[in-house]
């Protein structure tokens, strides 16, 4: 069940993400480490009622965060579609005990059909240019690549930046 987060669920969030980034760096994807996602992020997330959870039998499992505000690093990407009805994902995670089971497909069906209903015109997100398992994952859905941007704090590489005009 996909709902809205709460403050409580930080602290099991935070060990859901945890276990990402360890399965991550244990691959050579250096795409989150122990700072982020952070608490904080969390919380913002949570104050704008953009973090949605994945629970399987009261389990926390995943995460999405579905929001309308475009990062500042994203603004010298040439996008398909003005910037100005746009849904952003970040820190998409399923827990790497559940993963390969279509729990991340579920929560970008979520996601796109949220944005479908709320009269959005394209889905935007950004993965990391090591994860090609997430390139391949975000492409079968109809991402377009468009460009890169840079993270210093969280790696070197550079991430890619996606849109689906809808």
């Amino acid at each position: 069940m996909i709902s809205l987060a709460k403050l409580t669920d930080i602290p099991e969030l935070l060990m859901v993400t945890k276990a990402c980034a360890t399965a991550m760096i244990n691959q050579g994807i250096y795409q989150w480490n122990e700072n982020y996602p952070s608490k904080q992020a969390f919380e913002s997330d949570i104050e704008r009622d953009e973090l949605y959870i994945l629970e399987e039998d009261n389990e926390i499992i995943g995460s999405i965060v579905l929001s309308t505000l475009m990062d500042e690093e994203y603004v010298p990407i040439d996008w398909l579609t003005p910037s100005d009805r746009n849904i952003y994902i970040h820190r998409l995670a399923v827990h790497p005990g559940f993963q390969g089971k279509g729990y991340a497909q579920n929560m970008m069906t979520f996601a796109e059909n949220y944005a479908r209903e709320n009269n959005f015109v394209s889905v935007r997100l950004d993965t990391f240019s090591q994860n090609k398992r997430n390139q391949r994952f975000y492409e079968a859905r109809g991402f377009q690549r468009l460009g890169d941007i840079f993270f210093p704090k969280q790696s070197e590489h550079p991430f890619h930046c996606y849109e689906l005009v809808l």
